[in-house]
């Protein structure tokens, strides 16, 4: 069993014993694994801490109890393990910013969230810690011919807005074409979740329509991660990944305006194996990892 179908079984697990006492041991002996080590890989696998994510799931669990309207919140408090309603109380107020008995008048409403999708990724292991696996490599000069257009990372429709424009750019180019495509986000403001995008392959082409432009990226030295299936939510997991990668091996960001690089092996086929390129200053220690 490799580590992806490790935390996949682990969160079903969890979910099914959301009503009762759940611990890093515990769980990590359903999978005759040690504590110390499932630890760090649930972490790196799902950006937060096992505690931290199983409380999550059970004020989520919370939610169709309370709007069931058949349990007293002591009684859904006792059910899900927090000891006290006050404790309940407050923990849910962190995480949904209202009290649980805005749900039981109506006032409010929340639906409750599926258990969440593990990207796939490699692992390596550095210092005795687990990060997402990575190679320091150049990014070679390349001139990208494409279409561009600005995605906001915090809707949920921004991959469906990335996949319709590369079907704009298809079809505006001969269906023999074939080879890798890139998704060169830019420009970010601090605490933005907005990006300036260039989708587009590896080639010279000249498209007289509004928006269709030929660039030069230049050479980066990047960080490169590897991903699989579908398309990342790179709001959440890539920044987890990302601020991990810099802790554990001690890189910094280089000061550059491409803030990310995907490149896809095929571009006809988004679903397919994907790079993520992070431009990174490149440091003497840079050799030895």
């Amino acid at each position: 069993m490799d580590h992806n179908q490790i935390i996949e079984r682990a969160l079903i697990h969890i979910e099914d014993h959301l009503h009762q006492p759940l611990t890093v041991e515990s769980v990590a002996a359903s999978f005759n694994m040690s504590k110390y080590y499932f630890h760090r890989l649930f972490s790196a696998m799902m950006g937060c801490s096992l505690n931290q994510y199983i409380l999550s799931r059970r004020l989520n669990a919370s939610l169709t109890f309370i709007q069931n309207k058949n349990r007293s919140l002591t009684d859904i408090a006792y059910q899900l393990n927090f000891g006290t309603q006050a404790s309940f109380t407050r923990a849910f107020k962190r995480q949904y910013g209202v009290a649980p008995s805005s749900l039981v008048t109506g006032i409010t409403s929340i639906s409750p969230t599926p258990i969440p999708g593990v990207v796939k990724r490699p692992i390596k292991n550095i210092n005795g810690d687990i990060v997402t696996d990575f190679t320091l490599t150049e990014f070679k000069e390349t001139r990208i011919s494409g279409i561009a257009f600005e995605v906001n990372i915090a809707d949920d429709d921004y991959k469906e807005q990335i996949r319709a424009h590369s079907q704009m750019l298809l079809s505006q180019i001969d269906e023999t074409i074939s080879g890798p495509g890139y998704v060169i986000y830019s420009n970010c403001q601090p605490g933005s979740t907005r990006f300036k995008v260039l989708f587009g392959i590896p080639s010279s082409l000249e498209i007289d329509q509004p928006y269709y432009f030929t660039v030069d990226v230049p050479q980066t030295f990047c960080a490169r991660f590897n991903y699989y299936g579908e398309l990342l939510d790179i709001g959440d997991v890539l920044k987890s990944d990302y601020a991990r990668f810099l802790k554990i091996s001690r890189q910094e960001t280089a000061e550059t305006d491409i803030e990310l690089i995907q490149a896809f092996d095929d571009v006809h086929h988004l679903d397919s194996t994907y790079h993520i390129y992070a431009p990174i200053k490149k440091l003497p220690a840079d050799s030895d990892l």
